[in-house]
């Protein structure tokens, strides 16, 4: 029985948060978070896990301090992951598939070293096991022949300085050409022109969560299988990034998506999907036939 719902509000750990469920009610449960604290929103997984939604009942929401939610109390990793947790409670699931992709991927990754017993599989996509994507992307963009980046732009934003709403959107617009495999400026607008912007979750997250930010000592204890996936040409979080996760998680697989920036699931779409699919029917020995 499908049983797509609206966005609705729920309070979670004392903060409302706009909770979107895609799915039938008796599926197993893939609970995913956004990348981009104070960017990000609950688009862009709806827009790529939620097309599983006609196998998984998909959970899509807006992080706390990102999108439409509310901002209270803190906006720290383990305040995020215990959000995570107590949506998983809400939604009815003992178990649930993780997704998540570049900062979301971090968000997932902790969920599933924070609250391993509660992770069936994960599914992560263009992210990082640690800060240390923050010197390679620094290098990638100086080195970028597609525009000029102008540097203090580019650090104000990578190390969480930015002054307001409307400062946040005009760094994120300055650095947006380098996201994609191919460069197409109307796309490039029409993203920045659909960004909820908050700037002080991003603060926050890139200030004073990232610099300290290092899964790498917990990854070995991760059990759940896991599905690796990173676009070739993916600046922010290469590919060294993926590989470093794929040598540390003992049951997970990686795939490189060779005509892609940081985002196969749209540059590569069919294939992105095709791949996540075929991981899930294997990692949760799904049968296909009664679903």
């Amino acid at each position: 029985m499908t049983a797509t719902t609206g966005a609705q509000r729920v309070e979670i750990n004392g903060n409302e948060l706009v909770v979107e469920v895609l799915g039938p009610e008796d599926a197993p449960v893939l609970l995913t978070h956004h990348g981009a604290p104070g960017l990000g929103s609950r688009a862009e997984p709806r827009a790529s896990f939620g097309r599983l939604a006609d196998e998984f009942r998909v959970v899509v929401f807006d992080a706390r301090g990102s999108g439409e939610s509310e901002g209270k109390g803190e906006l720290t990793h383990e305040q995020w992951a215990a959000d995570l947790d107590a949506l998983r409670e809400w939604a009815g699931a003992d178990r649930v598939v993780i997704g998540g992709g570049s900062y979301g991927g971090f968000m997932a990754m902790e969920y599933a070293t924070r609250y391993p017993e509660r992770v069936s599989a994960m599914v992560l996509r263009d992210t990082s096991p640690d800060h240390s994507n923050a010197h390679l992307a620094r290098e990638n963009a100086q080195r970028s022949t597609r525009v000029h980046i102008d540097m203090e732009i580019f650090d104000r934003i990578d190390q969480g300085r930015v002054r307001d709403n409307a400062d946040l959107e005009l760094c994120w617009r300055h650095i947006l050409p380098l996201y994609d495999y191919t460069y197409d400026p109307e796309a490039t607008e029409r993203k920045a022109a659909a960004t909820p912007y908050r700037y002080e979750a991003h603060n926050y997250a890139f200030s004073t969560n990232l610099p300290a930010y290092d899964l790498k000592p917990k990854l070995p204890s991760v059990t759940a299988p896991t599905l690796i996936t990173v676009g070739r040409a993916d600046w922010i979080t290469p590919v060294s990034c993926s590989e470093t996760i794929h040598e540390l998680i003992p049951n997970s697989e990686l795939v490189v998506f060779e005509k892609s920036g940081h985002s196969p699931q749209i540059e590569e779409a069919e294939l992105w999907e095709a791949t996540v699919r075929d991981f899930l029917h294997r990692a949760l020995r799904l049968d296909r036939s009664r679903l």
